[in-house]
């Protein structure tokens, strides 16, 4: 419950993001560096509720390339854009990674926990992009 709070007193970045942001794609190219699957981005730009500007969801074979994939966007993204995330999570349990950048959350996930809770579903009001590898 602590944690909602956290996510519900933090302020977003009063520059809004774009797909065509430098973060945004260097996100992307850094999961296809490492050959993630089924990238799907969704816009919650205009969901009231939403805690971020974008969740960026992709899907790893298994838990060496769950980390892999987490450690390359971490890499990339301070590399690029010196940005280090607001908050990681996910590492020790290997099935569902999620890096939080604050206006960008991203989800790697192996393929059980993907179909399973349906992020996609769960923020179908949301504008998605897929973005084949």
């Amino acid at each position: 419950m602590n944690n909602l709070k956290v996510l519900n007193e933090r302020k977003k970045s009063l520059t809004r993001l774009t797909r065509n942001s430098k973060l945004f794609k260097t996100i992307i190219h850094a999961i296809e560096e490492k050959k993630g699957e089924q990238i799907v981005s969704l816009d919650l730009r205009k969901i009231p509720e939403a805690v971020s500007d974008f969740f960026i969801i992709c899907q790893a074979s298994n838990n060496n390339q769950l980390k892999a994939i987490a450690d390359n966007i971490e890499k990339e993204v301070k590399d690029a854009c010196d940005e280090n995330p607001y908050k990681h999570e996910g590492k020790q349990a290997e099935q569902w990674i999620l890096i939080d950048y604050v206006n960008i959350v991203i989800h790697i996930m192996l393929p059980e926990p993907r179909k399973f809770y349906q992020l996609e579903e769960l923020w179908s009001d949301a504008p998605s992009m897929e973005h084949p590898n």
